[in-house]
């Protein structure tokens, strides 16, 4: 994962919609695309644009998949700010 990648998935307001449904609980396809009223086809590309990201994660239940947030990509990203905050408050 580049932070390129990571910042580009997040740029999509659809998909920072994903990502805060499933910051509530994991989720299947079915019941992100009712919450959201995207159409299947849209929600797949959001859904592999996260993937392409690392942001979720796939976990298989029974006959179905459920989509969950990888929360270590979030604490990398939070690292990454806080790296430039603390150059930016060393310079003043």
């Amino acid at each position: 994962m580049t932070v390129n990648t990571l910042l580009r998935a997040l740029s999509d307001d659809k998909r920072r919609e994903i990502i805060m449904c499933l910051s509530k609980k994991r989720l299947t396809t079915g019941e992100l695309a009712s919450s959201l009223s995207v159409s299947p086809s849209a929600l797949s590309y959001h859904i592999s644009q996260l993937k392409r990201a690392d942001l979720l994660q796939e976990v298989k239940l029974k006959n179905y998949i459920y989509y969950e947030l990888n929360l270590s990509v979030l604490e990398q990203l939070t690292l990454w700010i806080d790296s430039i905050k603390e150059a930016n408050n060393f310079e003043k």
